[in-house]
């Protein structure tokens, strides 16, 4: 398309911008209008994607991650034909798929955006997952991502930024709209475009620093982008905030308003168009067909035998990949420790190595996933709290992910709290539609690690540093869901749940217990979310109460969860919570537990006071 022609469809975008949020009585007109012209140019002369096959292998992907600009990039599916006017205005309305930040609902976004600072570090998931798994060349599909320049005060676009350098992702072009106000004012550089080019320079990317209103330049940007080779692209635009209506232009304390008077601003920019764009089609390519068909073997564990929960998710893991070759395992530079390198040496070409960036460990398994490939990403538990925002974010963009963190609790021993998961329970309870899984020995994780792949939405596992007995037959089945009744009997006066390591702890107590005549249940809660409440119930009439007993703080896990199962109009029953309440210190397993108060005799203690006195 025409330059004239180019900012005659920029001018189109702007005031569909203005009209779209005018309707909606909300939105951010003038951070689309910055943009504008840059999303024109790409959008007639640039992007390929067909917007009727938003599946098809050769499409190019778009990312918005300054997502609050979402008025532009919905202008830009109604100028490519793929919304009508009508539905352009109902932007923000209840019932509406154009929400006030993108999410997949519309079938051309691939992720939610909107929690800055995230776009760049999927983008870079996208590209790893169009160059090295589907083995695509930047000239079968590359991934623009928009960015905002107040965004880039976030960290985890630096660890993208050195990522899609070291995996030289030249597939990969940020796009940065630098207009110089953010929320509350300027931001950190304002114009000083040598600022930001410096900055993505020292990690490696190609930099071009353009006029973003000027469409002959921006149009040469994007081919010098697309010509690159071997490193990844960063368009650094000048652009001015609320472009082409003096009242607001470049003003602050306009964010995230619609403008005064829209009608008057629409005048000033030219009146409505209507101009068609007729995007370039994607190219022809061949994506190999990924096959979840495959026979499982699953790593066989004796009863009786020590084994590490994480040793066993590590096997099965391996196995898995085996059975299917749309499994792919990411690690955070820890996967000597979660097992996640038993993956690596099987199958390296679907292993990637996020090192020390949890950030960016989650983000590129939510773009991967976005490709229909099957992630598992793996660090310790406690350091995927880091990452907590990109999971909650995979959660709106209805992702399809699988988190393990290992080295769970105080179990773990002389390391200290630093490096204790004792929140992730609650954490990932607390994700719409989660699954969260604690398994307490090796079939039993073995099994769940190969049941999360048919999940869908996110699913955590909680896995163990050090060994424990294996205490169920390989043949065991273990739905989501369940749970298991390591004691039972009619007589049973009180009833102990835990889950993972506490579970063997339990045990124990109810042996001491049956020698004292205080017959008492076991329940295996592996299942955390959804949770057993059938079983639970049951066991809540049957016995006296329940001690709940969780190597974990005693907020919004294991305990809460128990509790949970009784609170439809329930009475709940009598109930004393064990969980680790006070700060952790170094010392062994076995005495991080003691002092806990969730070893075998505290649980003992505890099922004693419920269960009263021995007949």
């Amino acid at each position: 398309m025409q330059d004239h022609l180019l900012s005659e469809l920029g001018q189109q975008l702007r005031v569909d911008s203005v009209r779209a949020a005018a309707a909606a009585g909300s939105g951010h007109p003038t951070s689309s209008m910055s943009a504008a012209d840059l999303m024109a140019v790409l959008l007639a002369n640039h992007l390929r994607y067909d917007f009727e096959q938003p599946g098809h292998p050769g499409n190019d992907h778009l990312v918005f991650s300054k997502g609050h600009a979402s008025p532009l990039l919905y202008s830009l599916f109604k100028a490519a034909g793929a919304i009508s006017d009508e539905e352009l205005l109902t932007f923000r309305k209840l019932g509406s798929r154009l929400e006030g930040h993108p999410t997949p609902r519309l079938p051309w976004v691939d992720v939610a955006t909107g929690s800055l600072g995230q776009g760049l570090p999927v983008g870079v998931g996208l590209a790893l997952a169009r160059k090295r798994l589907e083995k695509l060349d930047k000239a079968d599909s590359r991934v623009w991502v928009l960015c905002g320049d107040s965004e880039l005060a976030e960290g985890s676009v630096w660890e993208a930024a050195e990522h899609a350098c070291y995996e030289h992702l030249d597939n990969l072009i940020a796009v940065i709209d630098v207009n110089r106000l953010g929320q509350r004012g300027p931001t950190r550089h304002e114009w000083d475009l040598g600022a930001y080019a410096r900055r993505f320079h020292a990690f490696g990317w190609h930099t071009i620093e353009i006029d973003g209103h000027d469409p002959a330049a921006i149009d040469r940007a994007y081919g010098e982008a697309a010509s690159t080779i071997g490193r990844p692209t960063a368009i650094i635009a000048r652009t001015v905030k609320g472009r082409g209506v003096a009242s607001v232009e470049n003003r602050e304390g306009l964010h995230g308003k619609p403008l005064p008077d829209a009608e008057e601003a629409i005048a000033e920019l030219g009146g409505p168009r209507e101009m068609a764009v007729p995007v370039l089609g994607p190219p022809e390519v061949s994506v190999a067909p990924r096959s979840r068909e495959g026979s499982l073997s699953l790593p066989r564990f004796e009863p009786g035998e020590d084994v590490a929960t994480r040793d066993a998710f590590g096997q099965a893991l391996a196995a898995l990949g085996s059975a299917r070759d749309d499994v792919v395992v990411l690690d955070g530079e820890v996967g000597d420790s979660t097992r996640a390198e038993l993956f690596a040496k099987e199958h390296p070409e679907r292993f990637f190595e996020c090192f020390i960036a949890e950030q960016q460990l989650v983000a590129a398994a939510v773009g991967i996933q976005a490709r229909g490939w099957t992630p598992y990403a793996s660090t310790f538990a406690a350091f995927l709290t880091r990452a907590y925002d990109f999971v909650r974010m995979a959660a709106v963009s209805r992702a399809d992910l699988n988190l393990v963190g290992s080295h769970a609790g105080v179990a773990i021993g002389e390391d200290g709290p630093s490096q204790m998961g004792l929140e992730d329970l609650a954490a990932f309870r607390a994700v719409h539609g989660s699954t969260v899984l604690y398994p307490c020995d090796a079939n039993q994780t073995a099994h769940l690690t190969a049941a999360m792949a048919e999940e869908s939405g996110i699913r955590y596992l909680r896995t163990t540093r050090g060994k424990t007995p294996v205490l169920y037959p390989a043949s065991e089945s273990f739905p989501i869901g369940g749970s298991k009744l390591v004691r039972a009997t009619d007589e049973d006066r009180v009833t102990i749940v835990a889950a993972g390591v506490t579970v063997h702890e339990a045990i124990a107590a109810a042996d001491r217990l049956a020698e004292e005549g205080v017959p008492a249940r076991v329940i295996d809660l592996y299942s955390v979310k959804p949770v057993d409440a059938r079983t639970l119930r049951e066991a809540a009439e049957l016995t006296g109460g329940l001690v709940t007993v969780e190597d974990h703080h005693p907020e919004g896990g294991l305990g809460d969860a128990v509790l949970e199962a009784f609170g439809d109009g329930r009475p709940a029953p009598r109930t004393i919570r064990l969980a680790v309440r006070d700060m952790p210190v170094s010392a062994t397993p076995a005495q991080q537990l003691t002092a806990a108060g969730i070893d075998a005799e505290a649980i003992a203690a505890a099922a004693r006071q419920l269960a009263g006195p021995a007949r």
